[in-house]
């Protein structure tokens, strides 16, 4: 065990009256009941697997805790994770569970691997301190600088423009992409927001075609670039569309237009790298689907930085910020702030049945 993680271990064994121990012990916080039980058993899952085929000969317990997905449930949690004298905590899908959960797990020095809450909440944002959070999924800001990167390559001579559907989302998305490609120099011959929900687009791609773009990149969900699509095909206006993660989303008012563009991660668990993941989760006799093989990868960092932690005394938040760990999802490093350090984004084309990694 880590030095400095055993002394605060002992100052909680005299707090509570017990004696020292030697087992590190893992905590994963995640919504087990609800509507969001089936992902949050995934992380469990994942988690779970990773520590039992990699405790290289560690003495290392699992914990676990439901936050319910919301801010009361998060703070339980992570006081359940006090108690239990977890060394590092892995989980998280609901940004409110994690915001209250952070200053309790941090006073304590207890560091946070999360496979799923990308955006910073508000009580790290208000924080001249940064939380002990580490995110293995890129994070909002690291999205935006991929995409604006790729599309930079793609459109550099191409008059394109700039979207969104005027929610939070779209509208930041469009944003920080934008800027992106100006910071390279590039600048839209149009940008707008568009009223979502319509099955016909035909006024948005007319604006489009007089604009002279004949790129754009749309800051909305699936249906509503179908729609654009389909406007387009019935103008005969060959638009190039692209837009991000949200085109993996179920399908709804309409299929997406062959040729779409979509710069999203690669799925984790189709990755080369996945494959010990993959089977482990298997023997395990669960499915390596949704967040199981991300949980799979924060739970080999975890087991990797306590085993460093032997060696070298620092506390597991600093060890994270400077040590690369290998993982399913290939190396995993953090920077300062905690995000990871990587090139995760793709280009991939809609075929007319599924999406397709371009050579790039």
């Amino acid at each position: 065990m880590n030095p400095m993680i055993r002394a605060a271990t002992c100052g909680l064994c005299l707090l509570f009256g017990s004696v020292a121990y030697a087992q590190d012990k893992i905590g994963v916080i995640a919504p087990l009941s609800g509507s969001f039980a089936r992902l949050g058993n995934q992380i469990v899952d994942g988690t779970s697997a990773a520590v039992t085929g990699n405790r290289q000969g560690q003495d290392i317990g699992i914990v676990t805790a439901d936050d319910k997905c919301d801010g009361a449930g998060g703070a339980a949690a992570a006081k359940e994770m006090v108690l239990a004298n977890a060394t590092i905590v892995i989980g998280f899908l609901c940004t409110e569970s994690l915001e209250a959960a952070l200053p309790i797990l941090s006073q304590k020095g207890i560091a946070v691997i999360t496979p799923g809450v990308r955006a910073q909440t508000l009580t790290e944002m208000r924080t001249d301190t940064p939380y002990p959070v580490f995110r293995i999924a890129p994070s909002e800001r690291n999205a935006a600088r991929e995409t604006g990167d790729i599309l930079a390559n793609l459109w550099r001579s191409s008059p394109y423009a700039i979207i969104d559907d005027g929610t939070i989302f779209g509208r930041e998305l469009a944003s920080a992409v934008r800027a992106r490609l100006e910071e390279k120099g590039l600048k839209p011959v149009f940008a707008d927001t568009y009223r979502p929900g319509l099955e016909n687009q035909n006024a948005l791609v007319g604006r489009l075609k007089r604009a002279g773009a004949t790129q754009v990149f749309i800051g909305g969900e699936r249906d509503d670039v179908a729609a654009i699509g389909r406007s387009a095909a019935a103008l005969n206006y060959p638009l190039v569309i692209a837009s991000g993660e949200s085109l993996e989303a179920a399908i709804g008012g309409g299929d997406l237009a062959a040729g779409t563009l979509m710069i999203a991660p690669r799925d984790p668990g189709k990755l080369e790298s996945a494959r010990n993941a993959r089977n482990a989760l298997e023997l395990a006799g669960k499915v390596p689907e949704g967040y199981a093989v991300p949980a799979y990868a924060a739970g080999e960092v975890a087991v990797q930085l306590l085993t460093t932690a032997q060696a070298q005394a620092a506390s597991l938040a600093d060890l994270l910020r400077k040590n690369v760990f290998e993982t399913a999802i290939g190396p995993v490093q953090f920077d300062a702030h905690g995000e990871r350090i990587a090139d995760t984004y793709r280009l991939q084309r809609y075929d007319g049945k599924q999406f397709v990694q371009e050579s790039n």
